[in-house]
Formats: C-alpha cells, sequence, structure tokens
C-alpha cells in the first residue's frame, strides 16, 4: 500500500509490513502524540501492521488547530483510512481519551460503511454511554494551575511531564483540547449491539473506579476485562505492555480466519 501525503500526516507506522494478516488502528490518549503505539509495529509479530493515530497540534503537526469535536476526528481518520480498511481485517485499541474514540470510529464505520473491526482493545475509561462518565465534572476549562492539581490527585499525568515545566507547557493545551472534544461527545446507551466482535477491557487497578462492564452493550460478541496493577498510565509499565501485547498477538493471529 502507498501512503499518500493525507496518510503520511495522519497515520504513524514504524513498520510497514503489507503481508501483515490484520491492522491493529491505534488512538492516542488525551494530549498523546503516536509515537507509543507506533513502537508496537516493531515489537508485535509480522502478522500484525499497527497504525498510530497523529491528531493535529502534536508532533508534525504542531502548528495545526486541535480538534473541537469527536466528528472531526472521525472524518479525518475514517477519510485516510477507508481503503485500508476495506482491503483487510482490522482491530482498535484506545486508552483513556483512545477508548473513546476508538468506541466512535468502530461505531461510526459500522454505521456509514458496514466495516467491522475484529476485536476492540480499550483501556482506562469508562463505556461513553455510562452514567458514571455523563456525570463527570467538566475540567478543560481550568486555569492550568487547576487543571494540573486536578492531573496529578488522579495520576493522569506521566511522571516525566511533571517534572518537566517546559513540557508541561506544551502539553497542557493538547490535553484540554482533547478532553474538551470527550466532555462534548455524546452517544446514546445502545439499544442493541452493533459489533459482533470481541471486546477486551484493561485497566489500572489504583487509577479511579471505571464502569468498565458498560463497554458490553456495543458487541455481541465475547467480552473480558482484565485489571493490572498500577494507576492511570500501568500500561507504560514493561511488564504490563508485554501481558497486553501478547493478548493483542493471541487473537489477531486468528483474525483472517475469522474474518473470512
Amino acid at each position: 500500500m502507498i501512503f499518500l501525503v493525507g496518510m503520511e500526516k495522519v497515520i504513524n507506522c514504524f513498520s510497514k509490513r503489507p503481508d501483515a494478516v490484520a491492522r491493529l488502528i491505534c488512538f492516542p490518549w488525551a494530549g498523546g502524540g503516536s509515537i507509543h503505539y507506533a513502537r508496537w509495529g516493531r515489537i508485535l509479530n509480522g502478522s500484525t501492521e499497527v497504525y498510530s493515530v497523529r491528531l493535529p497540534g502534536r508532533e508534525g503537526r504542531a502548528k495545526e488547530p486541535f480538534f473541537q469535536h469527536m466528528q472531526q476526528i472521525l472524518d479525518e481518520v475514517v477519510g485516510v483510512l477507508l481503503p485500508e480498511l476495506r482491503e483487510k481485517p482490522f482491530a482498535l485499541f484506545g486508552h483513556s481519551f483512545g477508548a473513546m474514540t476508538s468506541y466512535a470510529f468502530a461505531e461510526y464505520v459500522k454505521k456509514f460503511h458496514n466495516l467491522e473491526p475484529v476485536h476492540v482493545f480499550v483501556s482506562g475509561a469508562s463505556a461513553p454511554f455510562s452514567e458514571t462518565r455523563l456525570h463527570t465534572p467538566k475540567r478543560s476549562h481550568l486555569s492550568d494551575e487547576e487543571f494540573l492539581q486536578w492531573m496529578t490527585s488522579i495520576g493522569g499525568t506521566p511522571p516525566e511531564i511533571l517534572a518537566n515545566p517546559e513540557v508541561l507547557k506544551l502539553f497542557l493545551p493538547a490535553l484540554k483540547a482533547d478532553l474538551n472534544v470527550v466532555e462534548n461527545y455524546r452517544c446514546s446507551t445502545p439499544t442493541s449491539p452493533f459489533l459482533s466482535c470481541p471486546v477486551s477491557c484493561f485497566d489500572g487497578k489504583e487509577d479511579m473506579p471505571h464502569d468498565l462492564q458498560a463497554w458490553k452493550a456495543m458487541t455481541s460478541g465475547d467480552f473480558t476485562v482484565q485489571m493490572f496493577p498500577g494507576s492511570h498510565f500501568y500500561l507504560k509499565d514493561p511488564a504490563n505492555e508485554k501481558v497486553i501485547l501478547d493478548h493483542i498477538t493471541k487473537h489477531l493471529e486468528t483474525a483472517e480466519m475469522d474474518y473470512l
């Protein structure tokens, strides 16, 4: 597959694998870039190609304005990925804000293009339609100082960012912009499952409580929850990351059979 300009801007793919069985499309956490997940393309075996989504306002897109609404993200990402989605099986992974985006993406491509992932992996978030999430106070309009105090209190900021004021200054606008997208995103509880693929749910045991069971409403397929030691960024721990990647590999290696 030849990467077009739009694709290279929006998708970070460290290891292009045209013969891969499936693609794993990864959505960043709030304020995050694409590099963390793009690394997975070098760690996972040759059966999986990793596409890591790069949103405006960060990395090579630093001068572009942040998106304000979930629909802008969907329009852009679906716009560049649609041919790939039709070409071979795809799965989704998202942590926190990325979990919300994964849900919106799965719902959108099913509704408008009748395409379905072979697996959805969500992490560190309540389902977007859950009562827990709908009653969460809005935080994106707090002052930087108040916002930082809140982020520190929930363990929601990577320690390496907290320790560096200059990086923090660059990180906060992207984080607030993504949080604003989440706060304005509304979706109803599915009256019936719109997916039939498995959904795997991961979370940190020391993170704030999330309504993980609510995610089950999106699928008629298998649903599992796996808890890990650690707080919000538990998935950055190498031991936890290995378990997650082994789980992804195990499920995506059989994706071709499920897809046929």
